[in-house]
């Protein structure tokens, strides 16, 4: 891949220019919800003009302002928006943004000239689209966002922002958001854009809010059903939260488009941080006895696999080996599955490490305290690591989380960094303990005495 990376960035570079990303032009996220779109996650999402929409619906992707972004690229000059890549390569040619990890890994020859042919201003239609048609959701995860969740819009609504704290304060009032997808004018376009833009996607990725509990998404599923789509890959995200009927119903649109070679593959993407108790503190709403009987009717009634987003934070440091023992246990009940690529597991993880909202980041842990946690479960991955085997951990799944550890290990934020996350720690969980009816103190005893210190600190702050 270095090899093709490299390949790729010097091809790019005399070919187009030295700031060309083929992302801006063939990738895409939707958020239907509030109306906003972007490229990567890099650059904040923008909004998308009515105006422009109603002129063409592929204004979704291909807005005024990411036209002109383009342009800037064709002249090897560098958006504003896309600078934690121009960071990276300011460092040196040695260092890998992913901007250069894009091109390599969608580049292809007929895309470069149909862009160099029509220029920036042209309506592409992208290879790969990540759509949210609503923010419906049962859950209210701590360190997501009303956006993203109407339950914890609802909540926002009731008792106003998080107001106490610096970081992540949840203000609604400036967010023009459609509540209801009947009535949203960015689902009628995606809807008029549809029949043009299935006949080019690689990659359709569905998100949230939850959506098995959007109409949209099942609408979707029946479009498909109806007029399949053998090349094209399908990713869900679901919380598995929902009625066991709704699962049941998504299992047998999978079997169907597996079975009759409807779509290339279907992946569907579930998240939890942890187990037990302190996995349902961190994403209310969950109910892990529901979560589990439908987790087990998925792997059950499909031969398809899933896999966990393991947003590591720091509620998750004290008890994610328990989350990685139940892995394995699952592991050994749906062992492994068959498919173009070989044998895989069919219970599978990521471990990336969270960063924002601050007082969720792992780094405001004390060391001597907490590291012996994440060298432990380090230990227990180790331990039970046998390449090839799909009831164990891959070595690439050990190094990943080892990554994790060391970042643990070796982050240490300035005085004043740590003051402000501490001081939003404590002022957070008590507020959102109020408002929620849990109990931090009684769920996570081992984060007793750091509590403690970050009520010091939140005092101080407060009096000063």
């Amino acid at each position: 891949m270095d090899e093709r990376i490299n390949e790729i960035k010097e091809k790019l570079a005399k070919q187009v220019s030295p700031t060309f990303c083929l992302a801006k032009f063939h990738h895409v996220t939707i958020y239907l919800q509030t109306g906003e779109t972007h490229s990567c996650y890099h650059p904040p999402p923008h909004h998308i003009p009515l105006p422009e929409l109603e002129a063409d619906a592929s204004a979704l992707h291909n807005t005024e302002q990411k036209k002109q972004e383009r342009k800037l690229m064709l002249e090897g000059k560098k958006p504003k928006g896309c600078q934690y890549c121009w960071n990276v390569e300011a460092l040196g040619d040695e260092y890998v943004s992913d901007r250069h990890e894009r091109n390599a890994s969608i580049h292809r020859e007929d895309r470069v000239k149909e862009i160099l042919k029509n220029g920036y201003d042209h309506h592409i239609n992208p290879e790969y689209i990540e759509i949210s048609f609503g923010n419906e959701c049962q859950f209210k995860c701590g360190y997501c966002h009303p956006k993203a969740s109407s339950s914890y819009w609802k909540e926002i609504e009731k008792f106003g922002p998080y107001d106490m704290v610096k970081n992540h304060r949840l203000d609604i009032d400036w967010i023009n958001l459609f509540k209801r997808e009947e009535e949203n004018p960015y689902v009628k376009a995606w809807w008029e854009w549809w029949p043009e833009v299935r006949r080019t996607l690689s990659i359709l990725r569905i998100t949230g809010g939850e959506p098995l509990l959007q109409r949209s998404t099942w609408d979707l599923f029946k479009n498909i059903s109806e007029y399949p789509l053998p090349e094209l890959e399908i990713n869900t995200n679901s919380n598995l939260g929902m009625s066991n009927r709704i699962v049941k119903r998504l299992s047998r649109y999978v079997k169907e488009f597996e079975e009759e070679n409807k779509i290339k593959r279907f992946k569907l993407f579930t998240s939890l941080d942890s187990w037990g108790p302190r996995a349902e503190y961190i994403r209310t709403g969950l109910d892990l006895k529901v979560w589990e009987e439908n987790f087990h009717t998925y792997l059950t009634e499909t031969q398809a696999n899933i896999t966990f987003m393991m947003t590591f934070n720091i509620l998750a440091v004290t008890n994610f080996k328990e989350l990685l023992k139940k892995i394995l246990e699952w592991r050994e009940m749906y062992p492994e599955v068959q498919n173009g690529a070989g044998q895989l597991h069919r219970v599978r993880f990521d471990t990336p490490y969270l960063k924002e909202p601050l007082q969720y980041d792992m780094n405001l842990l004390p060391k001597n305290q907490f590291m012996p946690y994440m060298n432990d479960t380090l230990q227990f991955i180790k331990d039970n690591v046998k390449e090839g085997d799909s009831t164990k951990f891959s070595d690439l799944e050990y190094w990943k989380f080892k990554r994790v550890v060391d970042y643990m290990n070796q982050t240490n934020y300035s005085p004043e960094r740590l003051a402000e996350g501490r001081s939003d720690f404590y002022n957070w969980f008590n507020e959102l303990d109020r408002r929620r009816n849990t109990n931090f103190d009684q769920i996570f005893p081992e984060y007793k005495d750091f509590k403690e210190q970050c009520r010091q600190i939140a005092e101080t702050k407060k009096n000063s």
